[in-house]
Order: C-alpha cells, then sequence, then structure tokens
C-alpha cells in the first residue's frame, strides 16, 4: 500500500519580519486549508495512498484528520511533541523509517531545512508557507496533492519527476567544541553577536557566506549572490560571496534581503565552489546563520562554509503532473467507460 507523509509547521509564517518587513501573515487556518486541500488531491488517482499527518498543538492535525475526504485513509503519525522544530525533524525521520513513499512539507526554507536534515531519499514536496520561501514551490495545495498520489502511487517513477538540491554545511572550531549546522540555501555569516529574534534583516550585518543556488529573484544571500552571479539549483557546487560596506566596494547591487527590504550591498568578492570545497570565514563575534535565520553564536573563530551534493529529494510538481498525463493516470476507467457508453 502507498503511504504519503504531510507535515505542517504550526510557526512558519509567524516570525519577526511580519512586523518589520512586509512579508504576508501564513495564519494556521491558511495552513490548515492548504493541508486540507492536499488531501482533496491525493483523491485524484483511482487508488489514493493512505496519509500519516505529524501530530501538532495548535489542532491543525486534528482538523485535516477530521475534514479528509471519504474513502481517504488518513492517520495521525505516533510521536512525541515538543512544539519546536524537533516535531519536524522527528516526524522526518519517522517518515523515513515508515516505508512512506512521499512527504508533503508545508513552510518555508525553515521547515524545508528540517525535513531535509532527516529525510533521506524520501521525494519532498515542499509547498510554501512560510517567511523565506526560495526553496519551496508555490503551489496550490491540491495539486500538490495530486502530484503526491501520482509519485506514491508508482504511476510516475520518482527518478523521473524530482532533483537532488545541494546544501551547505557550516563547521566551527570553539573552546566548547565543534559547532555544526546544515543550511539548505544559504548559510550566512553575520556580524551580529547575538540570535535575538532569530531573523537576519540589516544589510549592514551580514559579512558573507555560502550558498547552494543563486538567482535576483531569490531571498536574501541567495538574491545577492544571484545579482552576480546565477547558480540553478540543478548545477554542482555553490557560491561563495563576501560583503563590504557600500561605499567601500568596487561592486554593489541591489538586492531583496527580505519579504519588503530591498537593500543596497557591498560586494568584496565572488566565487564559485566546486562540491565539498569549503570557504573560510572569520567571525571575530558573530553569528551563523541558515536559511535566514540566527543559528550559532561564535567568537574568535573560523567558520567552514561547505556546499554537499546530499540534500534533498524535491519533487517538480509540473513535471510529475506531466508524467502522469502520458500514462493516463487521470483517466479513471468508470469515466471512460461511460464516455464510450
Amino acid at each position: 500500500m502507498s503511504r504519503v507523509g504531510l507535515i505542517v509547521n504550526p510557526a512558519a509564517g509567524r516570525d519577526i519580519r511580519r512586523l518589520t518587513g512586509g512579508a504576508s501573515v501564513v495564519d494556521n487556518y491558511a495552513k490548515r486549508r492548504v493541508a486540507t486541500c492536499v488531501l482533496d488531491g491525493l483523491t485524484a488517482v483511482d487508488e489514493p495512498p493512505d496519509v500519516a499527518v505529524m501530530p501538532d498543538r495548535r489542532g491543525i492535525s486534528d482538523h485535516v484528520l477530521e475534514e479528509a475526504p471519504a474513502g481517504l485513509e488518513v492517520k495521525p503519525l505516533e510521536m512525541l511533541v515538543e512544539s519546536t522544530a524537533a516535531d519536524t525533524r522527528r516526524a522526518a525521520s519517522l517518515f523515513r523509517e515508515g516505508d512512506v513513499d512521499v512527504v508533503v512539507a508545508l513552510g518555508g526554507d525553515g521547515t524545508t531545512r528540517d525535513v531535509a536534515c532527516e529525510i533521506g531519499d524520501v521525494p519532498v514536496v515542499a509547498v510554501s508557507t512560510g517567511t523565506n520561501n526560495v526553496v519551496p514551490t508555490a503551489v496550490d495545495g491540491t495539486v500538490a496533492g495530486v502530484a503526491a498520489a501520482l509519485l506514491a502511487t508508482g504511476v510516475v517513477p520518482a527518478t523521473d519527476a524530482t532533483t537532488r538540491h545541494g546544501m551547505i554545511e557550516a563547521r566551527a572550531e570553539t573552546a566548547g567544541g565543534t559547532q555544526q549546522l546544515s543550511a539548505l540555501a544559504a548559510a550566512e555569516v553575520s556580524a551580529q553577536s547575538f540570535i535575538g529574534t532569530r531573523a537576519l534583516l540589516d544589510s549592514g550585518d551580514l559579512r558573507g557566506g555560502v550558498v547552494s543556488r543563486a538567482h535576483p529573484g531569490d531571498i536574501g544571500l541567495a538574491a545577492i549572490a544571484g545579482a552576480v552571479e546565477c547558480l540553478e539549483p540543478t548545477e554542482p557546487g555553490g557560491v561563495a560571496v563576501r560583503l563590504t560596506e557600500p561605499d567601500d566596494a568596487a561592486r554593489t547591487v541591489r538586492a531583496v534581503l527580505a519579504p519588503g527590504v530591498t537593500a543596497t550591498v557591498g560586494i568584496e568578492s565572488i566565487e564559485r565552489l566546486e562540491w565539498n570545497e569549503p570557504a573560510e570565514f572569520d567571525v571575530p563575534d558573530g553569528v551563523v546563520g541558515a536559511d535566514g535565520e540566527r543559528e550559532l553564536e561564535l567568537t574568535e573563530t573560523t567558520v567552514e562554509l561547505t556546499p554537499v551534493p546530499d540534500g534533498p529529494r524535491l519533487v517538480d510538481v509540473d513535471a510529475t503532473l506531466a508524467a502522469g498525463v502520458e500514462a493516463g493516470a487521470l483517466e479513471h476507467a468508470e469515466r471512460l467507460q461511460s464516455t464510450e457508453d
């Protein structure tokens, strides 16, 4: 029996960037609606997959279970709930171990990163409901559900509709031992010496970092790098970019630092990196962030940022649907018989 895992992050799309920038608010009601649409999309195939839903304390999973379409087997995933990012990682790990065929994850870059760290080779349909949405796709939940159903049931082979996204590994040797973190689209070095509200908003704080993709249509460091050199998500390696004050820079760019926040940024240097080729950044007193959120406080040390090829297998929704049409998976036998009669 085919099986789909559903992860909805209650905290995604609700951080400080709603107040200081122009990011839209994605409340829990909206997430419930998107999740319900995902379930409806799963019924587009003749034999819909079973569904396991990550539980939460905000009522999202309860609503999803209550509103599940008739004939669709939907159950909560049995797991400890802490109401932190650990929930997403724990659910992804359990889905990987539980032979789930596809995971649909609702959230932003942070949620997708948490899923990526634990999901292994399970294909992921990343649906944008967060703040920074460089990696997740702005796709209707129903359409995402149809794509997930086509993959889960084997109608469309995962190898035909997924691409491997890179990640960036950060590593620093400190007095307290080795500090590490993983980023999905960008690992950023900030001059701010505290985590605080977590969101990276001020271009003057950024000292640079490494991105696994770069395009001016992205957000944050990926947009800054992309204003000089584009790197497609399917291309190998990464881009290391070092920043300086605009008045001291030989080159400046305008880039979207966060939703509603466009800034002029000075570029000191920019270089392409191969897979597993580290770039070193000195951190006298600052923070290393992942995908727009501050994570590691560091003092008087050097951090290595390395692009690695073993990120998540992300589903190309359009390619999946096109392959499903070619396979005739959306033409139900009863419907065809009725037309012939």
